[in-house]
């Protein structure tokens, strides 16, 4: 054979794009049985959560992608149908900002251009950033099926969604209705519950006296929102609340307005809170919009749309912002003599999940989702394992938010997005609700018919996304053959907002869950552990990452700090952690592929194997099985670390090191052997390693001599029961304790690795492995760079001048004094002994310390004594080498 060439630097940016060119071209992305199988296989299906088209990649979506691909690699190799599906989400609110953002920088609005040239201009916002974010997934080495790319609002999806909606409808799940929802004035739209998040603020309590319409006198109300007393209907009181029962049936007047408004009496009042009288306020409070159903009072709707308060209150408050009318609001009081006081009061207040403008209730028509049959199906699929989260904790975030959910708001004041199918008739004001276009009215024939204007939740798409991205709801061959999907990968806060609502579409649609395995990830986070956000500053371009690093030094970080339920702390230095390793499989590979000059390799089934032949095979088999256990329950940083010591410690720090004597050997026969070996476990390295560092391997796979094909396409690696060998896992495990008890002594004299000492091993008598090390002494004698290695029983010669190391069944006598200055090491040992008993005393006298035991906190306290028994296994050591030198 002849020497095989890599480039002397690992530089990822040479061959990453080349590869994965080659790989999407050769339709390795795409599901199908590899040709050696016997048996056919169940497919392995994902369907990617779809970013945000107009979005890019963060390193939430890089830690996402990542370990989405690194499963999808496993079974591919694992030789089953595989199928990555792609696409991306039209996100309503997010991408109609963008959109009118860059109409403002032009000088125009959606308003102006209208609705039909807004949304023309929105496909062309979305076509441009779409092949952005379909770049950045390709750069980061996703392996998706490109050719079955699906888009949230493309023509299936769009049929998809519909069919649902017109369904739900007939099924009587959907409705219209006057009700309080949540509103963004600045998004101009509805939200659902789970748009809306909670922020506590530091805000104000104000007390505010209601006259008695008869001029009795007043009462007094608290509330954080004094400018929505404008819209007060009546004042309630409990019924149990003895202060106040005379005064049920009484009329107020309504300050600053010419009103009069009734005391009533609902259970529903706290009466330890505020003064016990609460203002009920239907058109703008949840909790005073259930109290006016109950008592069916008027509903007082102060907002328009735009955040302003309308006709609906005096005059003089009309067209002002919340912030201004209550400024107003409280002033009027003042001189009316009506505020009796303001306090300081820390409260949760709703902000938009997008914007993070503060939301108002708004009483407002919407559509709206039935959700409590739906969300009984999908807690029954968590009941008879059809589903399972891992981690396992998750299981009770679903089940909370499905225990208390409420009816979803489906309609939004968009006009980028699905629009609701419903036309309504100008001439007999028919609803229809349709899956066609109606061209006419249904029921009087009239042509001047009109379609809602509004659209629906981007989660309504969304929540169809794992069987309407295969073809839903036409039967079609995708759909028979790779629905159900197999797992979900995705971040914890999304667990209601897409996780269970597409289970219960999936349940209501397909009688099926969309997948069995639900991955949980955790978050991003900085070093110091805070999220990673625009507003900070502290986020890390996984493209940057990608032109540093390469993709896999990236991919496999990530991999190897994603323990399951836990968050990961990064920063840009973090990921060489995956650049080294990268960049030692690639020296590994270099070194063994310029080493095949002259040498042939033989046939390995006739080749016979030595004790450490088997222990590398052993260990593979070892580290196969490993990496199954912990793909099989999705511990990712479990199956990275398994590949990592195998491949670095086992084979490179021990097996190649052994193997170099044979490498460079005298005889043909042994070079031969050597690289036909090292070779064969390189090999199979590549593809045990390939779903972790997919374009390293890949590289390193394509220029081995005893391969052929993509490592993409091979066969990943088993357990195999002739490869077991524990017999030879005991003896080798003897000698690396041996050759790490040599190591250590010689680094705690201070003695160079190249510095060569005699070496004395004495077995106990019941160590059977005493042969096998006697056959080694060649090789330990190279591990630990000694002169000679002798054993006790052959030469019981003695002893002095050494310092002894014991180990699990032998002692090892090592010869320091021939290797270093006596006197001057036992200075030096006497002024390290020196330091440490002073160490031990400090810390000693502060464990002594009552007032410290008393008063620091208990982690402080652990770590002084773990101090203390370091220091004092320090001096021991130190006092035990003195003795030893001294003899």
């Amino acid at each position: 054979m002849e020497a095989v060439k890599l480039a002397k630097v690992y530089s990822p940016a040479d061959f990453e794009e080349r590869i994965y060119r080659e790989w999407n071209e050769k339709g390795f992305f795409k599901p199908h049985e590899r040709s050696d199988e016997n048996e056919k296989k169940d497919p392995f299906v994902i369907v990617i959560p779809p970013p945000n088209v107009t979005g890019v990649l963060h390193m939430g979506h890089g830690l996402n992608n990542t370990l989405q691909d690194v499963l999808i690699r496993y079974n591919r190799m694992l030789g089953r149908p595989t199928l990555w599906v792609p696409g991306s989400d039209h996100a309503g609110i997010a991408t109609q900002h963008v959109v009118e953002r860059e109409l403002k920088s032009r000088g125009t609005s959606r308003h102006e251009i209208g609705r039909e040239s807004f949304v023309e201009e929105t496909w062309r916002v979305k076509d441009r950033h779409h092949k952005i974010i379909v770049d950045q997934l390709k750069k980061i080495g996703s392996s998706c099926d490109w050719s079955r790319e699906r888009f949230t609002l493309d023509e299936g999806l769009s049929e998809a969604v519909r069919e649902v909606f017109v369904a739900l409808y007939e099924r009587g799940l959907v409705y219209k209705g006057n009700y309080l929802i949540n509103w963004c004035a600045t998004c101009g739209t509805a939200l659902s519950d789970d748009e809306v998040e909670h922020q506590e603020k530091q805000g104000k309590l104000h007390t505010i006296r209601y006259p008695f319409a008869d001029e009795s006198g007043y009462i007094m109300i608290a509330t954080t929102r004094p400018e929505t007393l404008l819209g007060d209907v009546a004042v309630a009181v409990n019924p149990e609340d003895e202060r106040y029962r005379e005064l049920v049936g009484k009329w107020l007047k309504l300050p600053l307005t010419d009103r009069k408004i009734p005391i009533i009496a609902d259970s529903y009042v706290a009466m330890d809170f505020g003064t016990g009288m609460v203002k009920i306020t239907p058109a703008h409070d949840i909790n005073d919009w259930e109290i006016g159903k109950r008592h069916d009072l008027d509903q007082v709707n102060i907002l328009s749309q735009d955040g302003l308060l309308n006709a609906q209150v005096p005059e003089k408050y009309r067209g002002m912002d919340v912030e201004t009318a209550r400024a107003a609001v409280l002033d009027d009081l003042r001189q009316e003599g009506l505020l009796e006081s303001i306090q300081d009061h820390v409260h949760q207040i709703g902000h938009c999940y997008r914007c993070n403008t503060v939301i108002e209730p708004y009483l407002s028509d919407q559509w709206f989702v039935r959700m409590k049959g739906l969300a009984d199906k999908a807690l029954k699929a968590l009941e008879n394992d059809e589903i399972r989260f891992y981690p396992k904790k998750w299981e009770n975030t679903y089940v909370h938010w499905l225990t208390n959910i409420r009816d979803w708001c489906i309609s939004r004041q968009l006009w980028w997005g699905h629009r609701i199918p419903v036309w309504y008739c100008d001439d007999c004001g028919e609803m229809m609700v349709m899956r066609e276009d109606p061209q006419a009215c249904i029921k009087c024939g009239s042509t001047r018919i009109r379609q809602d204007e509004d659209v629906l939740d981007t989660w309504f798409s969304s929540w169809l996304w794992p069987f309407s991205t295969l073809g839903w709801p036409n039967n079609t061959d995708d759909l028979q053959k790779y629905f159900p999907t197999n797992a979900l990968v995705t971040g914890y806060d999304i667990i209601f907002f897409w996780v269970a609502r597409m289970i219960m579409a999936s349940l209501e649609f397909t009688g099926k869950a969309p997948f069995r395995d639900i991955c949980i990830t955790g978050l991003v986070r900085d070093k110091t552990g805070r999220k990673m956000s625009k507003s900070l500053g502290n986020g890390i371009d996984p493209l940057e990452v990608v032109d540093v690093y390469g993709a896999d030094a990236m991919k496999f970080t990530l991999c190897f700090l994603a323990a399951q339920g836990h968050d990961i702390l990064l920063d840009m230095e973090t990921f060489k952690l995956g650049s080294r390793f990268s960049n030692k499989v690639w020296n590994a590979a270099r070194f063994l592929l310029m080493n095949l000059e002259g040498r042939e390799l033989q046939p390995l089934e006739t080749m016979e194997h030595h004790s450490i032949d088997r222990w590398i095979y052993h260990r593979l088999n070892t580290a196969a099985s490993g990496v199954k256990s912990a793909m099989d329950a999705y511990r990712f940083n479990d199956a990275a670390q398994v590949i990592y010591d195998f491949f670095w410690n086992d084979f490179c720090d021990w097996y190649i090191e052994a193997s170099k004597s044979l490498l460079y050997s005298n005889s043909l026969e042994d070079q031969n052997r050597a690289v036909t070996l090292l070779l064969d476990i390189l090999a199979e390295s590549m593809r045990l390693m390939h779903p972790f560092l997919s374009f390293v391997t890949e590289e390193i796979y394509q220029k081995l001599p005893n391969t052929v094909g993509y490592v993409i396409g091979d066969a990943y690696p088993q357990f195999r029961e002739d490869r077991n060998a524990p017999e030879a896992e005991v003896q080798f495990s003897l000698f690396q304790e041996v050759v790490r008890k040599v190591r250590t002594l010689k680094s705690e004299f201070s003695l160079p690795p190249e510095k060569k000492v005699r070496i004395m091993v004495k077995a106990d008598e019941d160590l059977t492995e005493l042969p096998y090390l006697i056959e080694q002494r060649e090789l330990i004698a190279r591990f630990v760079n000694a002169s000679e290695v002798l054993f006790h029983h052959e030469t019981p010669e003695s002893i002095d001048g050494s310092v002894p190391v014991a180990g699990e069944g032998f002692e090892v006598f090592v010869f320091v004094r021939d290797a270093i200055d006596v006197p001057q090491e036992l200075a030096k040992l006497a002024k390290e002994r020196e330091k440490a008993a002073k160490q031990l005393d400090a810390v000693e006298k502060k464990l002594g310390n009552s007032k410290f035991l008393e008063s620091a906190p208990p982690a402080v306290i652990e770590k002084e004594r773990g101090k203390r028994d370091e220091f004092s296994d320090l001096l021991e050591k130190i006092n035990r080498h003195v003795d030893e030198l001294s003899r």
